[in-house]
């Protein structure tokens, strides 16, 4: 038995998310999954690094499964790569330690979230950026970032878990964030964080926050007290899904 390692690019467009749907919708999972197990000719379990939502994009998601197949994981690239669909690609196929686990063993995870923001929009980054036609103020949004960084009880940016609500699972809303980045190139926004795990739609739910600080609606100072209050409706709104992009998972 060998434990493969993939890192995965995506186009989360089409997608309703990483994981496998009990309806049977798309998923990137599922099509990795199934692929493999015709190329290897026996039932795997893939298991990734986290769980991304429908219209969320990646560049460096991390998935294993283990097989008793021999074949060398850089054939296995090449054969994934030959008939999965054009908005998935395999970036890199290697063997290693059984113990080694996609999401136990992580140790922090990068989103990325990209604005553009100008008050005209755009026909070639619409699928992987936020439209913002009004004017953003970074610095006051890089000061409101500072606020987020640390172990910290995030309530008030998670959304509802349903599927934990209805297994009756407690969920543990303490996280914590080691780094924000907010830079801004032309018209294009980026912000980065880095933490040791995230909550449900957390990312989108502070990026929304920070858009609303960056139009002159929250002040930064109000950021303590938005988390104190552990009640989603004192946030921002949730941003959408197509700006953000897993970037990077450490190990």
């Amino acid at each position: 038995m060998r434990t493969i390692k993939l890192t995965i690019e995506y186009d989360g467009t089409n997608f309703s998310g990483w994981q496998i749907q009990a309806k049977g919708e798309r998923t990137v999972q599922d099509e990795i999954k199934k692929n493999l197990e015709k190329i290897l000719g026996e039932k795997i379990t893939l298991m990734g690094a986290g769980r991304t939502d429908c219209g969320v994009h990646a560049v460096g998601q991390v998935a294993h499964f283990q097989t008793n197949s021999n074949l060398d994981p850089k054939t296995i690239l090449k054969a994934l790569n030959g008939n999965l669909s054009n908005d998935i690609v395999i970036l890199k196929s290697i063997k290693v330690k059984n113990n080694f686990h996609a999401q136990y063993c992580a140790k922090s995870k990068i989103y990325r979230y990209t604005i553009l923001n100008r008050n005209i929009p755009s026909a070639h980054t619409k699928v992987f950026c936020h439209y913002c036609p009004q004017s953003l103020d970074i610095e006051i949004m890089k000061k409101a970032a500072e606020k987020f960084v640390g172990k910290k009880d995030f309530k008030s940016v998670a959304a509802i878990d349903v599927a934990k609500r209805k297994a009756g699972k407690p969920i543990d809303t303490v996280r914590t964030i080691q780094k924000i980045t907010i830079r801004k190139k032309k018209n294009i926004i980026t912000i980065n964080i880095e933490a040791n795990g995230f909550l449900y739609k957390m990312v989108r739910n502070i990026v929304g926050t920070l858009i609303k600080v960056g139009l002159g609606k929250i002040k930064p100072s109000q950021i303590s007290t938005i988390l104190k209050a552990k009640d989603r409706k004192f946030a921002g709104p949730t941003a959408l899904a197509k700006g953000l992009c897993l970037l990077k998972v450490k190990y």
